[in-house]
């Protein structure tokens, strides 16, 4: 909603002036010039892009427009589904944890959670650990490294959709040179035109160096800043998942773990202690079941 708030916010602002300053907004509309940078911009993601990354990409700006979905409900769900995981491997047996990260879609305590179940690489992080840790007999520092190195290999992943946006919004300015260019190379074949038909060309040529510089700092530059913010948001709801399994490796109790998991999340998203602990006490007196 905010990525759309702000777009109008840049636009508005923009044309406002230039009609505020006299302009004629007749004069922007310049085919030509929106074909080459436009075209150009098109014709640079696909040579810097991956198939693999073009593929995801639309995905990946679409999710720009969407609200932040780890809100602090979130958080407190994915510690409430942590606290009944290791309650159920502390009281039962780790055996009995089986059932729930053989088969998350059928597990009683990850359909209390559909945002954690929904989340792919959430689910297959924190049920694949689990599944190693059933097979016994792997030191908890060794789930740390292992955690490490799934975490440091998603982030180098996504890392990737908002860099490739911040060159071409760093490129931006360079195409609308590109067309201003051309502009005046089809300037000086008018030079004996006259001083209205030159003008018109000059003014076309300049156009290209607007919506370049336009595009660059008003939209393609702060679409990359945001994937990137978006970025470290999946990270945190990671960090928190690994701090609490890698707590409950090195033996802490179910309520120890997940309040190491909770330490880590964004102060502003971080549910209070007491209401950590009333999700917890509503798992160990049934209420969740």
């Amino acid at each position: 909603m905010f990525v759309i708030i702000g777009a109008v916010v840049v636009v508005v602002a923009v044309l406002g002036g230039f009609a505020m300053a006299g302009g004629p907004f007749e004069v922007l509309i310049q085919t030509s010039e929106f074909v080459i940078i436009l075209g150009a911009t098109v014709g640079m993601l696909l040579i810097s892009a991956p198939m693999r990354m073009l593929k995801q990409i639309g995905a990946k700006v679409g999710g720009a427009f969407k609200p932040d979905p780890y809100s602090k409900d979130e958080y407190l769900r994915l510690l409430q589904s942590l606290f009944e995981l290791f309650h159920v491997a502390t009281r039962d047996g780790l055996i009995n944890v089986e059932q729930h990260v053989e088969n998350p879609a059928k597990s009683a305590i990850f359909a209390r959670n559909k945002f954690l179940l929904g989340n792919h690489h959430a689910i297959e992080f924190l049920c694949d650990t689990l599944k190693l840790m059933l097979s016994g007999g792997v030191p908890a520092q060794d789930v740390e490294v292992l955690l490490d190195g799934d975490s440091d290999t998603h982030h180098e992943e996504v890392a990737g959709y908002p860099a490739i946006f911040s060159k071409i919004g760093d490129s931006l300015p360079g195409l609308g040179i590109v067309a201003a260019v051309l502009g005046i190379i089809i300037v000086m074949q008018h030079v004996d035109a006259g001083a209205a038909t030159v003008g018109h060309h000059v003014a076309a040529a300049l156009v290209g160096t607007f919506l370049g510089i336009l595009l660059s700092y008003g939209f393609v530059g702060p679409l990359a800043t945001n994937m990137e913010y978006m970025n470290a948001s999946e990270a945190r709801y990671m960090s928190c998942i690994k701090a609490g399994i890698i707590a409950y490796a090195k033996g802490n109790p179910p309520v120890m773990a997940v309040e190491y998991a909770r330490r880590v999340i964004y102060s502003d998203l971080r549910p209070t202690f007491r209401e950590t602990e009333e999700a917890c006490k509503k798992v160990k007196s049934g209420k969740e079941k």
